[in-house]
């Protein structure tokens, strides 16, 4: 995405969870406000509050920027989709129900078997999902972000699938690189890894890093040594807060894919990861992609989660017992 599309986007996401916090009551001792409208000119951004119905997603476009330029930030429109089904009780129904997700059904079959269009889309899904995990991120993505890399005691792709736990903790030689050319406890350290989708990297995490990068500095919040992890899994992240002793980690990872998305990338976040560290301290912003939170927005939201998780000192469950 462009450079000034990204920072505008990231720019009027702020000012709007800034707003939102600002305009916050007690929900005890007073009813809500209702918001104001604002105007952010050509470009929309997610209204999460003052809402009685948020939109499913960020919303981000501009007039100026083509098509081309812009991944699109809702699924693909299935208006005028025809029901495989023959003949369907409520044809109008079953219709409206199809553009309502993009889970396969009203595909119809013949006889015991699916129909021959929906079995090769099916094929075809499948296949991208098994090339998002065993692919690889170029070098080239790592070189545009100035990431180095480091690997997991994992060796290869089918160990991986085979041995989580290897993907949940660093090789000795990657641990000595990064005290070498990381910095030693940072506020924020930003992390990248393949995880199971390699495709999700390489269509998000640009956009995603990018606009992250921005909205910390934006408010202030001193950041580490950014670098990518090789066949890592989220757990990999308490290792990293071994060696580099950050108060939040944020690990941009590829999920696992599926047959409606192979590139869905999540952030997940925790603060002062170490060894020890339970799955209810780690948050997760997930669904990252073109048919869910575009990244620019996802990124700039990732801000406002660590500004929170500094302010109290805590992550997951901990955090929400102390917003209570």
């Amino acid at each position: 995405m462009d450079q000034q599309l990204i920072e505008t986007v990231t720019r009027l996401v702020m000012e709007k969870l800034k707003d939102a916090e600002n305009g916050q009551s007690n929900p005890v001792t007073e009813s809500k406000p209702k918001q104001e409208k604002r105007n952010y000119g050509s470009v929309k951004v997610w209204d999460h509050v003052g809402e009685e119905r948020a939109p499913k997603s960020f919303v981000s476009q501009t007039a100026s920027i083509s098509e081309q330029s812009v991944r699109q930030s809702k699924p693909e429109d299935t208006k005028g989709k025809n029901p495989g089904v023959d003949k369907p009780r409520n044809k109008e129904q079953l219709a409206e129900l199809m553009k309502q997700t993009p889970a396969r059904i009203g595909i119809g079959r013949a006889g015991l078997r699916p129909k021959t269009d929906a079995w090769l889309s099916f094929r075809f899904d499948h296949a991208a999902a098994v090339d998002a995990v065993y692919g690889t991120v170029s070098e080239d993505i790592l070189k545009r972000l100035n990431l180095f890399s480091v690997v997991t005691r994992v060796n290869n792709k089918q160990e991986y699938i085979l041995r989580p736990d290897l993907g949940r903790r660093l090789g000795d030689e990657a641990k000595k690189t990064l005290k070498e050319r990381c910095k030693h406890k940072p506020k924020v350290q930003i992390v990248v890894s393949d995880g199971l989708s390699s495709q999700a990297v390489e269509a998000n995490v640009e956009d995603t890093y990018l606009a992250l990068k921005q909205s910390l500095t934006a408010l202030g919040i001193e950041m580490g040594t950014p670098f990518f992890v090789e066949r890592g899994r989220v757990a990999v992240m308490d290792d990293i807060g071994e060696v580099l002793e950050p108060e939040v980690v944020v690990l941009l990872i590829g999920e696992r894919p599926g047959l409606v998305s192979a590139e869905s990338l999540s952030a997940y976040l925790c603060y002062k990861p170490r060894h020890g560290t339970v799955e209810a301290d780690r948050m997760v912003i997930s669904n990252i992609h073109a048919g869910g939170i575009p990244p620019v927005e996802a990124g700039a939201y990732l801000g406002n989660v660590v500004q929170k998780i500094l302010r109290y000192e805590a992550s997951g469950v901990s955090l929400v017992r102390k917003e209570q």
